[in-house]
């Protein structure tokens, strides 16, 4: 807990030059709001527990889950890694307004869906590919530079034999008490439902797809 009096300086607290915030003191009472100033916003969140987030099912909406997580850990100034599997190459239209908050949230794709469209087995540069995406998540975990990641279709990833259930779980060991960590993708294996914190599955009531309406840019893609 912090003190401070009117005589009394950021300085004088011992905090230097470093950046305060409102940020987070409309949460608490009126008498804690004054005294809340002169945390640092890195401190704050240095004292936030984080969890693991599941989004999974048949139903539209998994990936936008985790991108409306991302665009609101950008507006509190937290740092995201989206790390897409199995997405390269089609323009989803979030790839270009992602950019937008650059500062805040970074992109990065590896592998794409070609042989599921070409009914075939991945060669191995497709796996390769594919298996960087899950070494990079490691390193995220590690290095401390992210405050979310997002590992986005690592469900179908596994679904079709990129690595394994158990190779990701340890992804969970890994992760830092600071680091949200959130899944996405149909098929997710039981051993993570059971481990993660929160886990959403969209089901599929109706679906204007079945109507022959194909995807609609800004809307659907």
């Amino acid at each position: 807990m912090f003190y401070s009096t009117p005589s009394m300086s950021l300085l004088e607290l011992g905090f230097g030059s470093v950046g305060f915030t409102h940020r987070y003191s409309h949460s608490f009472p009126s008498g804690m709001r004054r005294l809340f100033t002169f945390i640092p916003l890195g401190i704050i969140q240095s004292l936030m527990k984080s969890y693991i987030q599941i989004y999974t099912g048949n139903g539209k909406g998994k990936t936008s889950a985790a991108l409306g997580v991302a665009l609101r850990a950008a507006g509190a100034g937290l740092q995201t890694l989206l790390i897409q599997f199995m997405k390269d190459g089609f323009p989803y239209s979030e790839m270009i307004s992602l950019p937008l908050l650059s500062e805040f949230i970074t992109v990065e794709k590896y592998g794409s869906d070609v042989h599921v469209l070409e009914k075939r087995q991945p060669t191995t540069e497709e796996r390769l590919l594919v298996k960087q995406g899950l070494n990079r998540a490691r390193l995220a975990l590690t290095v401390g530079d992210y405050d979310v990641l997002i590992l986005d279709e690592i469900c179908v990833a596994v679904h079709f034999d990129f690595f394994t259930a158990e190779e990701v779980a340890k992804l969970f060991d890994l992760r830092p008490d600071n680091v949200e960590l959130i899944l996405t993708g149909r098929y997710c294996p039981k051993e993570w439902i059971e481990r993660a914190d929160l886990v959403t599955e969209m089901r599929e009531v109706k679906h204007y797809f079945n109507k022959g309406v194909l995807s609609r840019k800004g809307i659907d893609c």
